[in-house]
């Protein structure tokens, strides 16, 4: 049997325990850790929650950490193409080896909970698992380590870091976390620990509440956008921005940093006051700003706003709520100068729809609608209807399957565009799930 067929025996043992299942308790998660040595223990974290930006902000500080000369463990999720992007380390997704390796490991200890157990361990308690079994065992100096879902309740949050990050909180699953962006703070603020460092994006009043409570529950400390660090200036660059950031130990100038849009340097301004918590900087002491240019110019993020293909362009962008669908848009309009752009859309049955399709309304020409591989993705046909209403109906194209869906788009850009096609785009978006299916199909 080949390293290969070993893994995909794994995948599929895995996804036998439902991809989607959620149960939020840490019994379970903490039952299989302990029967593993505590693994989690191994090394000092940095834990990230918030709506948007974890998995960009969580991978800035990867290879913000990494040009200081750290070896690093990075647990996000979901993931594009193979579930080995969850846990990389060195800014590399885990090979198929080392990935079976570990899971033969844990799995006998998880059978063990499972039994003892009212529900067995989710698909995301055995990634959280073989994630911190697997940083324990590389070692890694240090664990970047992004939540599920939530906070205090998430599998992650046995790790008890010592610096947890705060990105910007909207509503987004609200059949888990509650109706109020208030409640889903108060979720999300279980990820700080007594005596922590919490870095915290720029907030709402009603999210910004519920986190200074809990800091002030469990002594930690919090330094803030827009008081402690932030965006001082930014320039559009070619491939990206060129952004002076206030850091907690002073100012960072000509960072190039290769990711688009606004959202992106507000993300850098919260992976450098990370870093600088994590590595002690402070009032007395800055980061070298040469390193910290190295780190932040290495930085990628698949899937936002990621240019994929040209001549059309073709751009591939996860945004799955309204917050995040209103930063790729200004994004867009600031740093796309598109004659004509369609886009393809994709959403998750639970997700706001209507106000995906009114936020894209003023930037697209055209939209074409389709269904993700997901088995929670709405049908085509259901948003198509919501498409007409918002675009009216000789804007909205259906296409039920993916690669129709791209090839009429690319039809669509390409229609009455004489000769150059430089200025013509289509963006792919609406969910996580969209891109990844888009993504098979162009990186090829």
């Amino acid at each position: 049997m080949t390293d290969h067929d070993s893994f995909a025996e794994v995948e599929a043992e895995l996804a036998g325990r439902g991809f989607t299942r959620m149960v939020f308790e840490l019994d379970r998660i903490q039952s299989v850790l302990d029967l593993l040595g505590d693994p989690q223990r191994a090394y000092p974290a940095i834990h990230l929650t918030g709506t948007n930006g974890k998995t960009s902000t969580a991978r800035m500080i990867d290879s913000l950490l990494r040009a200081f000369g750290l070896h690093t463990g990075r647990y996000t999720s979901p993931h594009l193409e193979t579930v080995r992007e969850r846990i990389s380390l060195d800014g590399e997704p885990v090979s198929e080896e080392r990935f079976t390796a570990t899971y033969r490991e844990v799995e006998p200890l998880a059978r063990l909970v499972d039994e003892r157990s009212a529900e067995p361990l989710t698909y995301f308690d055995m990634t959280t698992a073989l994630a911190f079994a697997t940083f324990a065992d590389a070692p890694v100096d240090v664990a970047v380590v992004e939540v599920g879902l939530g906070g205090a309740e998430d599998s992650t949050n046995v790790i008890q870091a010592g610096v947890a990050v705060i990105t910007p909180i909207g509503l987004d699953h609200t059949e888990w976390l509650g109706d109020t962006v208030e409640d889903i703070a108060l979720h999300k603020a279980g990820i700080i620990h007594k005596g922590a460092t919490v870095i915290s994006a720029a907030q709402e009043e009603e999210a910004a509440r519920p986190i200074l409570e809990r800091c002030a529950e469990v002594g930690a400390t919090i330094a803030r956008e827009g008081s402690e660090f932030g965006v001082l200036r930014r320039a559009v660059a070619v491939g990206g921005q060129v952004l002076t950031l206030q850091g907690l130990g002073g100012v960072y100038e000509e960072v190039f940093v290769p990711l688009h849009g606004a959202h992106q340097a507000q993300n850098a301004a919260v992976a450098l006051a990370a870093v600088e918590a994590f590595l002690g900087a402070g009032a007395r002491r800055q980061l070298d700003v040469e390193t910290v240019r190295e780190g932040f110019a290495a930085a990628s993020s698949p899937g936002r706003l990621e240019r994929v293909r040209s001549a059309p362009t073709i751009l591939l962008d996860g945004a799955h709520n309204p917050q995040g669908m209103a930063a790729t848009v200004t994004a867009l309009q600031e740093e796309f100068a598109f004659s004509k752009l369609v886009a393809v859309l994709g959403v998750l049955a639970d997700k706001d729809a209507a106000s995906l399709l009114e936020l894209l309304e003023p930037v697209v020409d055209q939209v074409v609608v389709t269904r993700n591989s997901s088995p929670r993705a709405m049908p085509a046909r259901e948003l198509a209807a919501l498409a007409a209403e918002v675009f009216g109906p000789d804007r909205v194209e259906v296409a039920e399957e993916m690669p129709d869906a791209i090839e009429a788009a690319v039809a669509l850009a390409e229609e009455d565009v004489p000769g150059e096609l430089s200025g013509v785009g289509v963006l792919i978006t609406g969910s996580v799930v969209t891109v990844a299916d888009a993504r098979r199909l162009l990186k090829r």
